[in-house]
């Protein structure tokens, strides 16, 4: 059925809220953007005449599309190339969502992202609506058609995988950037010891470059070996300039809420290494270099105009 404008209008001020939530669920922009639009073609061909709330209507049903993508990832991922690691947001995207609570700030965090891929599509579901946008168990249950108390049980299943590990420091945009500096000064100190005093002893690397940019297949684990790999990265390489098509402009930011180096070639965004903070250090790095999950990084990199002179110049 045709759309009237005020009804296309309904639908876009619940986009941003959709978004937010098909990205926690799914870990990717460019899949959570293709299920907010396959939720519009639905909704286009709905009898809203039997539509009673219409934020319900399309959170389920984009939550079930997001539950048959995840089925079907689990696939996927099973033949991926290397690590797999979310798509990463840098700071002010609109899809990070809502942030006023520290379990709504966790839940977009890549840390917390990357644990939500031990989780089952359904326990994914139900902590991504109780935890990030506080739906109460009686309507989550409407949405995935199960019981309230069955939903209550999924939650605190999922809370407690989540929970599982260390626990995370938070950080303000002024501390994450003086983080970002320490370990970048340490990084290219050429030595291994200022590297290894900011890791945590069981501190690991995982890179993700989808088999279309080099990144070893298997963590780096422990503080040495990670020191080593860090000191190693931003060294001089004629390969690495090919590589990552010249010489990135390395900078201090954020991504999901956590520390970041972002590297940029021609404005290009070409790798975002998130750092994962706890009282006892950084205790984990995951490097995003595959250009396929980067796209939407370089937009919002692009948007948000000058970024100023970068720290240094890699691979030079």
């Amino acid at each position: 059925m045709a759309l009237t404008v005020g009804d296309v209008e309904r639908f876009e001020v619940a986009r941003p809220r959709l978004e937010a939530i098909a990205y926690r669920m799914l870990g990717s922009a460019a899949e959570a953007e293709d299920a907010v639009q396959e939720t519009f073609l639905r909704w286009q061909g709905a009898d809203h005449g039997r539509i009673e709330v219409l934020e319900a209507w399309l959170t389920k049903v984009l939550t079930n599309l997001c539950l048959n993508q995840l089925t079907s990832a689990r696939a996927r991922r099973e033949v991926y190339v290397g690590q797999w690691l979310p798509e990463p947001l840098l700071a002010g995207d609109p899809m990070l969502g809502p942030a006023d609570t520290v379990e709504q700030r966790e839940s977009v965090s890549y840390a917390v992202l990357t644990l939500m891929e031990r989780l089952t599509p359904n326990e994914r579901a139900v902590y991504v609506l109780r935890a990030a946008f506080d739906y109460p168990h009686r309507e989550i249950a409407g949405i995935l058609d199960i019981t309230e108390a069955a939903s209550q049980q999924i939650f605190h299943r999922a809370k407690q995988h989540v929970a599982e590990g260390r626990a995370r420091t938070e950080i303000d945009e002024a501390a994450a950037r003086r983080i970002v500096e320490e370990f970048l000064a340490a990084a290219t100190s050429g030595r291994t010891e200022p590297l290894v005093r900011l890791l945590t002893g069981d501190a690991v690397s995982i890179g993700d470059g989808g088999g279309k940019v080099p990144a070893r297949a298997k963590a780096y684990e422990g503080a040495l070996a990670v020191a080593k790999f860090v000191r190693g990265l931003f060294a001089p390489g004629e390969a690495k300039r090919a590589a990552a098509g010249g010489s990135p402009g390395i900078y201090a930011t954020t991504a999901n809420g956590e520390p970041a180096v972002v590297a940029v070639v021609d404005g290009r965004v070409v790798g975002v290494m998130c750092l994962e903070v706890t009282d006892g250090g950084i205790a984990a790095l995951r490097n995003q270099v595959n250009p396929d999950k980067l796209d939407r990084a370089t937009e919002r990199w692009t948007a948000t105009g000058d970024h100023g002179k970068p720290l240094f110049t890699a691979f030079q």
